[in-house]
């Protein structure tokens, strides 16, 4: 699990690719000592594990599935990245839950900078925008985010100074890519509302109560 508070900026300094994926190597910019064979570290949104470690880099295996959801089958060696270190038990959680299982990629439509902020609209897949609501969470290449605003496929965050300069959310141009990661809790409401309300009732009820020794 991460917090969506990005610790800083990596680059890319190689791609092997695979049979069945991608090595990925990058330098970072937390200490590495912390950090060891099989940990877990958000890059740009996924969370991938680390299978190297040198003085100034790790290196993750990224799985066919996760080249397929996401933006990094386009990475190329020198791109930037955004990296966050797993959540420690007993951390702060300042952004929100994000568990770096990307949902889909969004397209960058609009971007306004104004004299400190920055305007970010994305448009989304049609079956993921349901899952975007006014004042939620969303995780845009890893940055945990509030939604400003929703207008049918297309939803507009604002990034503040601070997020600005610890992230890569300010190298995007209209029409770039990026990896989204919707709120976990709608995605888990619909599917109990989709179990309540199929042939086979599941409602919690006076009477499963009792028949389960509850009553």
């Amino acid at each position: 699990m991460f917090t969506g508070l990005v610790e800083g900026i990596g680059r890319i300094t190689a791609l092997q690719p695979m049979a069945d994926g991608l090595r990925l190597s990058a330098t970072a910019p937390f200490d590495l000592a912390e950090v060891k064979l099989g940990d877990s570290i958000a890059v740009s949104g996924p969370c991938l594990t680390v299978v190297a470690l040198t003085p100034s880099g790790f290196t993750v295996e990224v799985s066919p599935e996760t080249l397929q959801r996401t933006t990094l089958a386009s990475k190329a060696v020198g791109a930037r990245v955004n990296l966050e270190r797993a959540l420690r038990l007993g951390d702060r959680l300042g952004g929100h839950i994000v568990s770096g299982h990307i949902d889909c990629v969004g397209e960058v439509v609009r971007l306004r900078q104004g004299p400190r902020h920055w305007q970010l609209t994305v448009r989304l897949p049609s079956p993921w925008s349901r899952y975007v609501i006014e004042k939620g969470s969303i995780a845009l290449d890893g940055v945990s985010l509030t939604v400003n605003s929703v207008h049918g496929d297309e939803f507009t965050v604002n990034i503040i100074p601070h997020t600005a300069g610890q992230t890569t959310l300010t190298d995007l141009r209209v029409g770039d890519r990026l990896n989204v990661e919707t709120d976990i809790i709608g995605k888990y409401v619909e599917k109990l509302l989709q179990t309540s309300q199929g042939p086979t009732p599941d409602r919690i009820t006076p009477d499963l109560l009792a028949r389960h020794g509850f009553l």
